[in-house]
């Protein structure tokens, strides 16, 4: 990972907004969801910005409070009996531990331990080779978990411990951090707020294995826009979105 990290500027504000309504994908209504246009989003031959919303301790702080809040009662009303039950199902699926603990980059680039269910045999390559679409080592619980974003929930502590937002960029593989701050211009800047459990560019379709480079890029330009337009406002949309996705609404 680069020491220094070297945000790129906005050519202009795109579209961002709430709309009331049909659903494009499931044709209900009323629904709200983000607006978006990749036109202007980024241009990376302006100067550099320098400060983002998350540079004040204020902001942070607030922040904060939401994160601590929501995962406490999200682990005290859910995690406090899902665990258990998640916890059998997995023993029975297969031999190893319930949980899979990965190192991770959060803020500024630190280093973390990210939990999740474990969805695969235990493997050689779990901290090199990220999971594929037909991947044979992911095992039939564990595909399910994979498919609803089960085996994400155990990241609730990482929130409640301060290295993870509920909203932020994902935290991809360190391996993977290392690939694409190569190929990808302004990467790292991604790393300039807490990566979350979902974020912008999971609500806006931007889900699961990265395949190529090209689709990086817009994943990237999400995560981007995210902490430089962070509001509490913007947290609540992302999280709402999240809710709809996850209960089909």
């Amino acid at each position: 990972m680069k020491k220094e990290l070297n945000p790129v500027g906005f050519s202009s504000i795109p579209k961002l907004k709430l709309i009331n309504k049909a659903d494009p994908l499931t044709g209900t209504a009323p629904y709200f969801h983000l607006q978006h246009e990749f036109a202007d989003i980024l241009n990376f031959n302006i100067t550099p910005f320098l400060t983002h919303p998350l540079d004040t301790g204020y902001n942070r702080s607030v922040k904060r409070a939401m994160d601590i809040f929501l995962s406490a009662v999200f682990i005290i009303a859910i995690l406090s009996w899902l665990i258990p039950v998640i916890a059998v199902l997995i023993k029975l699926s297969s031999k190893g531990p319930v949980f899979f603990l990965q190192k991770r980059n959060k803020r500024n680039g630190e280093m973390f331990t990210c939990i999740k269910f474990r969805s695969m045999r235990k493997n050689a390559d779990a901290d090199i080779l990220p999971a594929g679409k037909n991947d044979d080592r992911i095992t039939g619980f564990g595909r399910f978990l994979r498919n609803y974003y089960l085996d994400e929930l155990p990241q609730f502590f990482n929130v409640l411990c301060g290295d993870m937002s509920i909203i932020g960029p994902r935290p991809h593989m360190v391996s993977e951090n290392i690939k694409f701050d190569e190929l990808i211009r302004n990467y790292s800047y991604r790393h300039k707020v807490k990566p979350g459990i979902t974020g912008l560019a999971q609500v806006l379709g931007y889900l699961g294995h990265v395949d190529d480079l090209e689709k990086m890029e817009a994943r990237v330009k999400m995560d981007i826009f995210y902490g430089r337009h962070w509001s509490p406002r913007l947290d609540m949309i992302i999280l709402y979105r999240t809710l709809c996705k996850t209960l089909g609404m």
